[in-house]
C-alpha cells in the first residue's frame, strides 16, 4: 500500500454486513476517490456474502481488502488494518452506514489543525437503540470519568482518528473485542496524547444486526479496570484501602469506646486495608517499569 497525498487511511471492520456494505460502497468509493483517501476493509471472517462482495470492489488504488479466515473480534479487525497502514493518520468507522463521510474529512481538518494525537467524534446529544445498551454506556461513561483525568463523553464511539505511530505503539496492549474503541482512546490519555472530542452526526443503522450486548459491556468494564491497574493502579487501590480502613476503624471504635477493645472484625478490615495499600504499591512500581519499557 502507497501512500496518498491526504496522508489518511479508514479502516472499516466489516463482520456479516452483507446488506450495509453494498449499499455504503458508492458513495464511499466517490468521496474516497475525490481526497485521494485510502480505505481498508477488513472482513472479519463474516459467514454471510461480505467477502464475495468486498472482492468485487474495483477500485484497487483506493481500496484494500483483509480477508480473516476466523473471526478475531472488533479490535482484531481493526488491529489488522492499523499493522497494514502506512499513512500518517487512520480513521475507523463502522461497516453500518451509521457513521457520515463528511465527518471523515472534518475530523481529518481538525486533527492537522489542532495538532491533536486522536480526536474522538462524539454522538452526544444522539440516544442510544434501547434502554440497556444506553444504561450500559452511562456506566462506562461516569466510570472512565471517575478513573481517567481527562473528562471524555463518549469514549466509546466507533468513529476516532489518530496518528499511526501512536496508535502500532499502543496495539499490543489493547484487546480483540468490542472494548478496543474505549482502551485505545485511554491508552492515548494514559501516554499523554493530546485526546480531544469533536461533534459528528449520526444515522439510522442501514441494516443488518449490532454485534454488542450485555458480554460487550461486561468485557468493556473490566478492561477498563485492566487498563487503570496497569497505567494507574492507585487510582484504585488507595480508595479501597481507605474504604477498609475507615471501616475497621468506625467498627473498631465503638468497642473500644464501650470498654470490650479491639474486634476480630476490626482488626481483619485494618489489616486487609493495609495489604490493599501495599498491594497498590507494588502495582504502582509494575506499572513504572512498564511505562519506562514503553518509552525506550
Amino acid at each position: 500500500m502507497k501512500n496518498n497525498s491526504n496522508d489518511l487511511s479508514i479502516i472499516i471492520p466489516c463482520y456479516n454486513e452483507e446488506v450495509t456494505v453494498p449499499l455504503l460502497l458508492p458513495n464511499l468509493i466517490s468521496f474516497a476517490s475525490k481526497y485521494s483517501f485510502h480505505v481498508i476493509f477488513i472482513n472479519d471472517g463474516s459467514k454471510d456474502r461480505t467477502k464475495v462482495i468486498l472482492d468485487n470492489i474495483n477500485s484497487p488504488e483506493i481500496f484494500t481488502v483483509i480477508h480473516h479466515k476466523v473471526n478475531k473480534g472488533y479490535g482484531g479487525a481493526i488491529k489488522s488494518g492499523i499493522y497494514l497502514c502506512e499513512t500518517e493518520f487512520i480513521i475507523t468507522i463502522d461497516a453500518d452506514g451509521q457513521h457520515n463521510l463528511d465527518d471523515i474529512l472534518k475530523l481529518f481538518e481538525l486533527i492537522k489543525l489542532t495538532d491533536s494525537d486522536m480526536i474522538i467524534g462524539s454522538r452526544k446529544g444522539f440516544k442510544s437503540t434501547g434502554f440497556m445498551r444506553a444504561i450500559g454506556k452511562f456506566i462506562i461513561r461516569k466510570l472512565v470519568n471517575v478513573l481517567v483525568t481527562n473528562q471524555i463523553f463518549d469514549i466509546n464511539s466507533g468513529m476516532k482518528i489518530y496518528r499511526t505511530s501512536l496508535a502500532k505503539k499502543y496495539i499490543p496492549q489493547c484487546p480483540d473485542g468490542m472494548s478496543f474503541s474505549d482502551i485505545i482512546a485511554l491508552n492515548f490519555i494514559h501516554g499523554r496524547h493530546l485526546v480531544i472530542e469533536e461533534p459528528i452526526s449520526i444515522n439510522k443503522r442501514m441494516g443488518g444486526t449490532s454485534t454488542i450486548n450485555y458480554k460487550t459491556a461486561f468485557e468493556t468494564v473490566y478492561e477498563i479496570f485492566n487498563i487503570i491497574i496497569l497505567f494507574n493502579p492507585m487510582k484504585i487501590f488507595f480508595p479501597l484501602s481507605l474504604f477498609f480502613l475507615a471501616s475497621g476503624i468506625g467498627w473498631g471504635a465503638f468497642f473500644v469506646y464501650s470498654g470490650k477493645g479491639i474486634t476480630v472484625g476490626s482488626g481483619l478490615l485494618i489489616t486487609l486495608s493495609v495489604i490493599i495499600f501495599l498491594m497498590g504499591l507494588i502495582a504502582e512500581q509494575l506499572s513504572n517499569i512498564r511505562k519506562s519499557l514503553n518509552n525506550n
